[in-house]
């Protein structure tokens, strides 16, 4: 039977909830940059929450930097789609109106959205290589290929610091309010590492609008919590018999929702703590804990798992050995982060595990894998640096290492080629190739990426000991035997 397409909630024939209020009585007050799963399952998600409890003109215009189909799939719909929660106790469904207007890779078009005095806040979901920020620095990267572009032509951007960059320049001249800056990636210290970019790119353009931005524009830093899987064609049915209509931008996500946040918004904010969100002086512990603990876990059994034929997460905790794994990193991880008031770290240990298992969401191993050069740093060798430096065992992140490191290769146990879905995957290709199928040869070249694994690990002979040893069982075991040897260890 033929669907309507959603266009508006009139059209809603289904049982989904709809927004408690009319969204095109309610003005556009935020830019998002980097429409995705995350984001619509997220922060438009708690901005909803926000219209529906104190109502404001806090829409938001998304934008897509690269690929044009979901912003295609959304203009149709007037912004509109289903958000389906899955959760232990069932699947629930709702249409979420907080998104006034979707932008598909258009830079000039993201520019004079930026620039519109109305916008109060920018908010970002560009993943971690999508900045063009040189860690080692705290400046931007010269050499990253949109960085480069837009200091060739500042004036003309399309990456994300050229764009903001040119933005606040252009609201400075007219007189407009600088917008704040909320970075939502999982990043350490995300709104000062995203300051630091900013104002490195403007002074490389415009060095009076660099001190400008470092006076006068807030960059809060947030914590972000979702698991969000990859749409699926059982998100979209599930969606059409919810809403009664076609919805082609349907996103699926678990229950359980997290967002913390600085509160330093100077030209205003929408009441987010209607949508569970927590304001705090100070995000960094809360950041560290999930990017240790939630995160760090993520990258081990999603290397681990998809090389031991494990395709989503739940499969991983149904497995014994891996479940193993997975308590055992989880603890180490915790062992290493200061006491939280807020958070109780064994139950947060305890939550996450539960939430790995959730039966209803399919979330791919081999999606977690991905830009593994951009995870691992703040994941797995900055708490392996703490443990190595208060004399706790470093094993379980040896081991994560390790099994990103056979992972790098590029090829199953069984043969099977795949690709390693990694910004420096041509880099690590080249200094792979030709190489002895050995762990030392290995884990050397690997060690020698630039910027990339702390000297306090690759200096270290018992670092390089415990790499050795676990990445040598993957090897020469193979992947499912070395998993069964170390978890029985």
């Amino acid at each position: 039977m033929s669907r309507p397409r959603l266009a508006s909630l009139g059209d809603v024939t289904g049982p989904a909830r709809l927004p408690a209020y009319r969204p095109e009585a309610h003005g556009t007050g935020i830019v998002h940059l980097g429409l995705g799963a995350f984001h619509r399952a997220h922060q438009a998600v708690a901005t909803d929450d926000a219209l529906e409890a104190q109502g404001g003109d806090w829409r938001i215009c998304a934008v897509s930097l690269r690929s044009t189909a979901l912003a295609e799939a959304l203009s149709p719909q007037n912004g509109l789609y289903t958000l389906i929660e899955r959760g232990v106790d069932g699947t629930r469904a709702r249409v979420i109106g907080a998104l006034s207007q979707a932008i598909a890779n258009d830079p000039a078009a993201t520019l004079a959205a930026l620039c519109d005095p109305a916008i109060k806040i920018v908010t970002l979901t560009v993943t971690e290589k999508g900045y063009g920020i040189d860690r080692a620095s705290g400046a931007h990267d010269p050499a990253h290929p949109a960085v480069a572009a837009d200091l060739k032509s500042p004036q003309a951007p399309s990456g994300v610091l050229g764009l903001l960059t040119a933005a606040l320049g252009a609201r400075r001249k007219a007189g407009a309010a600088p917008f704040t800056v909320l970075c939502c990636d999982n990043l350490p210290e995300n709104g000062g590492l995203l300051r630091g970019g900013v104002i490195g790119f403007a002074r490389a353009v415009d060095p009076d609008l660099a001190d400008f931005i470092a006076a006068e524009v807030a960059f809060p830093s947030s914590m972000v919590d979702r698991i969000t899987p990859a749409a699926t064609d059982r998100a979209l049915a599930d969606a059409a018999d919810a809403t009664g209509c076609t919805d082609l931008a349907a996103v699926e996500t678990e229950a359980f929702s997290q967002w913390v946040i600085e509160d330093r918004f100077p030209q205003g904010r929408p009441a987010w703590e209607a949508g569970g969100a927590i304001f705090v002086a100070d995000v960094t512990p809360f950041k560290r804990a999930k990017l240790t603990m939630l995160n760090g876990t993520h990258s081990m059994l999603a290397y681990a798992g998809f090389l031991s034929g494990r395709e989503f997460v739940r499969d991983v905790m149904e497995d014994r050995d891996l479940s193993a794994l997975v308590r055992r990193h989880l603890n180490a991880a915790a062992a290493v982060l200061p006491a939280l008031p807020e958070l109780e770290l064994r139950d947060y240990a305890a939550a996450l595990e539960a939430r790995f298992r959730n039966p209803s969401i399919d979330h791919a191993t081999y999606q977690i894998a991905m830009d593994g050069t951009e995870k691992l740093p703040q994941r797995i060798f900055a708490p392996a640096r703490a443990a190595l430096a208060a004399g706790r065992p470093i094993r379980p992140f040896a081991f994560a290492t390790a099994a990103w490191m056979r992972y790098a290769l590029g090829t199953s146990d069984a043969g099977a080629r795949y690709a390693l879905r990694d910004p420096r995957e041509a880099e690590i290709r080249t200094r792979l190739d030709g190489l002895p199928r050995d762990a030392k040869s290995i884990a050397a070249a690997l060690h020698g990426l630039p910027n990339f694994v702390p000297d306090e690990l690759a200096s270290s002979p018992q670092w390089r000991t415990e790499i050795e040893q676990a990445l040598g069982a993957m090897l020469d075991k193979g992947m499912a035997a070395a998993i069964a040897a170390e978890a029985n260890s």
